[in-house]
């Protein structure tokens, strides 16, 4: 589990694919403090295994399921990658609840200054859209941000400079793909209503039914 708090920005070291998976190699600095093989490093919002380390880099797998459903298949040499380890339990959650498992990937659709700040507004499909709300979480490329607007086609979030500057999103453009993760409370109640039309098809949805099982 992890936060959306970006410790970091890593950088590919070295790329080995196949024509369905992948390792990756990552030089970092600070993700690798305290860490080993066998933990769990978010990398561009996607939930990774250490499968070999030392001080400046560390290597993971990447399986075909994570390379249908993320963009770390367009990632080369070089590029930009958000690290964040794993929440420990004594930690502060500035963030919100990230699990590391991608839902898709949307397209940066506009960026536009305002201020101090810059909006950015994504293009996702409406499987992922229906559990993107105003004023919600969203997790962009393993980013804990929060939904300043969302319609039928896009949404959009503002970022202020310390975004800027300890993340790569800014540093995409227009066209480029991102690694979206919706927050997870919408998917569980979504999965109780189906489970209870399947159950009970006749027994309308109503506010005992979620405070029974422990939604209130």
């Amino acid at each position: 589990m992890f936060t959306g708090l970006i410790e970091e920005i890593g950088y590919i070291q070295k790329i080995n694919k196949t024509t369905k998976s992948a390792k990756l190699t990552i030089r970092a600095s600070k993700v690798t403090q305290g860490s080993k093989v066998g933990d769990s490093i978010c990398t561009n919002g996607v939930c990774l295994t250490v499968v070999h380390m030392d001080d400046i880099s560390f290597t993971v797998d990447v399986m075909p399921e994570t390379m249908r459903s993320s963009n770390l298949g367009e990632l080369t040499t070089n590029s930009p990658v958000n690290l964040e380890r794993a929440l420990q339990l004594q930690d502060r959650l500035g963030g919100h609840m990230v699990s590391g498992h991608i839902d898709g990937v949307g397209r940066i659709h506009e960026m536009v200054k305002e201020a101090n700040a810059t909006w950015v507004s994504i293009k996702a499909s409406p499987q992922l859209l229906k559990y993107i709300i105003h004023k919600g979480s969203i997790a962009i490329d393993g980013i804990s941000l929060t939904v300043a607007y969302v319609d039928e086609e896009m949404f959009k979030v503002s970022l202020i400079p310390l975004t800027k500057e300890e993340t790569s999103l800014l540093g995409k453009k227009v066209g480029d793909s991102v690694n979206l993760e919706c927050d997870m409370v919408g998917k569980y109640i979504e999965k109780l209503m189906l489970y209870q039309d399947v159950a009970e098809p006749k027994k309308p949805m109503d506010m005992n039914f979620l405070r029974d099982n422990g939604f209130m």
